[in-house]
């Protein structure tokens, strides 16, 4: 894809590995936007930098997902800390877990938090996400659950919340919303998509009976069957990079 780099040149004070980072993180806030995985200025995606340790970039607070772009994301250290200039703040919610996943995970290259009417019904139900279409047939064997404790603000919750996804690619937090822990942006963007239709499929077949089950062997088939999982096919980047060409022709400013 052109990075339309004379229209949108990387910015002296970041290396060409952070700017690619911050444009392919841009993109994913402009796509969650165009999906109408929006919450105001709430909820967030994380981003590794590459080539330093212990770095991440996350949404400055008070923008909506369609102010967003690349130079304007916020660099963070696993403490909290900005690094660099930002004219923006973080949220302190969405470093509570981010922070924690980034520094104990070591897979754990994008974290995803959404609020999507589907998920946050589905993590709001006693029994969770029920294993009875195609889409949550791909996420058998991948899920944990957190018990709600309220708004996440509390650093110490962060280590809770790590415990209880269990090294789990895909963790539902009660009362509140899933998250999804990628080994690449595409990984954890395409692990959401499963658990937002999963949601939303289940939602509208239990509005019309009891769902019909699938048996354990397909599951676990679906599951090893799944591009999503697989590095080679990087995690659902096609998918990914059908979606940013979207972006790109409504508004590509994210990439200043």
């Amino acid at each position: 894809m052109n990075n339309d780099q004379g229209t949108y040149p990387r910015p002296e004070r970041f290396s060409e590995a952070e700017w690619a980072a911050r444009v392919e993180l841009a993109a994913a806030y402009r796509i969650a936007d165009h999906l109408g995985w929006t919450e105001l200025i709430y909820n967030h995606i994380s981003l590794r930098v590459p080539d330093e340790d212990g770095h991440f970039l996350i949404n400055p607070f008070g923008l909506h997902y369609s102010e967003v772009c690349a130079s304007n994301l916020v660099k963070v250290d696993v403490h909290g800390n900005i690094i660099g200039q930002s004219d923006w703040p973080i949220n302190p919610a969405g470093f509570t877990f981010h922070g924690a996943i980034h520094a104990r995970v070591p897979n754990a290259h994008c974290v995803m938090h959404v609020h999507t009417t589907a998920t946050q019904a589905v993590c709001c139900l006693k029994e969770g996400l029920s294993f009875t279409n195609f889409y949550a047939a791909q996420l058998y064997g991948k899920i944990a659950y957190h018990d709600f404790e309220g708004i996440t603000v509390h650093l110490d919750e962060g280590m809770r919340i790590l415990d209880s996804a269990q090294g789990m690619p895909v963790l539902l937090l009660r009362s509140h919303g899933p998250v999804t822990i990628g080994f690449n942006l595409a990984n954890a963007f395409s692990l959401m998509w499963l658990v937002n239709r999963a949601c939303e499929v289940q939602l509208a077949s239990q509005s019309m009976g009891e769902a019909w089950p699938i048996p354990v062997p397909v599951l676990e088939k679906c599951v090893r069957d799944s591009l999503n999982f697989d590095p080679k096919f990087g995690g659902g980047q096609d998918a990914l990079a059908a979606l940013q060409r979207i972006v790109d022709r409504i508004d590509p400013s994210y990439r200043g």
